[in-house]
């Protein structure tokens, strides 16, 4: 192994091959769960660099993670223990974050490290947008690694995170090593020209194929959420419909590039907060946007009472650093953070411990009108709706809410931007409330499910022993997509994972799918499909063996197909 390690340190310099527990720390760890042992973290700063990183870990048969902002929810880009074939290089993207707009904007190219942050920065002076605009684009997550877990968004009109155009390489089962180009880009024949030419955007206009019978995003997503009838929920991540080479790969291949469409900004938007204690009357909200407006609305988030407790008292600390020092900071406080809980003299979750306190300090930083509404409502809904829709949704609200049952409100630019961020922060709230309440709490139990599109009764009430189980059930989401993160933060002694099981057979019971957009990493089993795209696409099974729960042998522990290829 220290013939590896010195071939990867010719390749990318010393100072970027980490292998000291404290060094690996933080990329071994996952955001909310998961974590394991890795030989080395190594972190090209090319492609061409990525692409001899991969032949010799591949050569010397070791497994192989590739990781990007190491965001993700499930801990599918971090190793999960230290049982894996040859031991595990974790290939670190961050340092190759750069884009190509081609196009005139309408697409953009990016490499494996880009950020959605980066990407919503360079798009921004054309009137664009990327597929995300908040959420995942607040806390460094990359585009690739969206592209990868077909990941969702809070937007509406454009689905999951897909394209059909990439660059990326598979080993082969003789444990070959072939760059793919389905990017739409003429680049030429070899690897290191082809990586090159990529690396520094030496390619013309002329280069870039039209590629109109290829998509760069789910153009079927805006018939196929409308369709509210249907059984089947709009989006999740084993769906077949968006499992395509690089889409959905999660880790099988090692991706290059990905080919994308932007989106015009919207102008002249407005937000409406929506508060009831009725949830038959989103229910009725919901079906009367995607059944019978003519436009879809551009985006529609589900937020619960006890979601938006815990977000106001755990994620204030995030909420106020997003909207005072703006997200291309953030990257570098996460790394700040997960450096400073490696330190060897402090206990877990100190940083989180820390900022706490620091939340406390700061003044309020929602507005009064949130505020009653929190008290007055149990459900919050923020409806972001076009311009030409807008007439129409004034009068569907003014008359579901002429009884006195519920109420909304039209927000200014400013309050909108305060309710969509603190929406999003509940996303980390729950892990903020684990850190501080160690003695409390077991551990989190965190799903993301995907409801039909045609259910009505889309609250869960937990049974009367599992509600006991659990300290806060938070409930927030993408309402109109009827895709919900449910956080479950279960009491000292539970046991999470038949917690976790028995929340499994009544979502089994009610049609819905699981995860939805956080993809399987180590937390759920890979369905039948989606095992069989990634033995596919894998068929070594030396990129990221074991995600979904399947096996981690080489060939799938299929003895034969090893011996005949030994």
């Amino acid at each position: 192994m220290n013939a590896l390690i010195g071939t990867l340190r010719a390749i990318v310099g010393s100072r970027h091959v980490l292998t000291g527990a404290q060094a690996t720390a933080r990329y071994r760890h996952g955001y909310r769960t998961g974590s394991g042992e890795a030989l080395a973290v190594v972190r090209p700063g090319s492609l061409i660099e990525q692409w001899r990183v991969v032949q010799a870990c591949v050569a010397a048969d070791v497994s192989i993670i590739m990781q990007a902002s190491n965001t993700g929810l499930t801990g599918g880009s971090t190793p999960d223990g230290d049982d894996y074939p040859g031991g595990c290089v974790i290939i670190s993207t961050t340092r190759i974050d750069w884009l190509h707009l081609v196009r005139n904007g309408a697409q953009v190219i990016c490499l494996p490290g880009t950020t959605l942050y980066a990407l919503e920065k360079a798009l921004a002076p054309l009137g664009r947008e990327p597929h995300s605009v908040i959420g995942s684009s607040c806390f460094g997550a990359s585009v690739v690694g969206g592209v990868c877990n077909n990941s969702g968004g809070s937007l509406v009109q454009r689905g999951p995170a897909y394209t059909q155009l990439s660059l990326y390489a598979v080993v082969d089962a003789d444990g070959g090593l072939r760059l793919v180009n389905h990017l739409g880009v003429a680049l030429g024949n070899d690897p290191e020209e082809m990586l090159r030419r990529l690396d520094s955007g030496d390619f013309t206009e002329s280069d870039v194929d039209v590629a109109t019978d290829r998509w760069a995003h789910d153009h079927a997503y805006a018939d196929h959420v409308r369709d509210i009838d249907s059984s089947t929920p709009a989006r999740f991540n084993a769906d077949s419909r968006c499992l395509f080479e690089a889409a959905g790969s999660a880790g099988k291949l090692i991706v290059f590039a990905v080919r994308l469409d932007s989106f015009a900004k919207e102008e002249g938007a407005a937000t409406f907060y929506i508060g009831t204690n009725d949830p038959a009357q989103l229910t009725a909200i919901r079906r009367a946007l995607l059944g019978d407006f003519a436009s879809l609305p551009i985006a529609g988030e589900y937020m619960h009472r006890d979601a938006f407790d815990i977000a106001d008292r755990y994620g204030k600390d995030m909420f106020v650093a997003i909207e005072r020092l703006g997200t291309d900071r953030l990257p570098s406080l996460f790394a700040l953070k997960s450096r400073m809980d490696a330190l060897p003299f402090v206990g877990d979750g100190f940083s989180d411990r820390m900022m706490q306190r620091i939340g406390r300090l700061l003044p309020d930083h929602l507005p009064p009108q949130m505020r009653d509404y929190r008290d007055r409502f149990e459900h919050h809904l923020l409806l972001k709706m076009p311009h030409a829709s807008l007439v129409e949704t004034r009068a569907l609200l003014a008359s579901l809410f002429d009884t006195g049952e519920g109420a909304y409100f039209e927000c200014t630019p400013e309050l909108a931007a305060k309710a969509f961020l603190h929406r999003f922060v509940a996303a980390g709230a729950a892990v903020r409330y684990r850190a501080v309440h160690r003695e409390e709490v077991e551990d989190i139990v965190p799903l993301d499910v995907a409801l039909p599109r045609n259910i009505l009764d889309w609250q869960e009430i937990l049974p009367p022993d599992l509600a006991e189980q659990s300290i806060h059930s938070l409930y927030y989401g993408h309402f109109l997509c009827h895709v919900f993160h449910q956080d479950y933060i279960v009491r000292k002694g539970v046991d999470p994972l038949a917690f976790e099981h028995r929340i499994w057979a009544l979502l089994d019971e009610r049609g819905a799918e699981y995860p939805a957009e956080h993809n399987v990493g180590h937390l759920y089993k890979a369905k039948p499909a989606l095992e069989g795209f990634y033995r596919q696409i894998d068929p070594r099974n030396q990129c990221n063996p074991g995600i979904g729960q399947t096996a981690r042998a080489r060939y799938w522990g299929d003895e034969q197909k090893e011996t005949a290829r030994s």
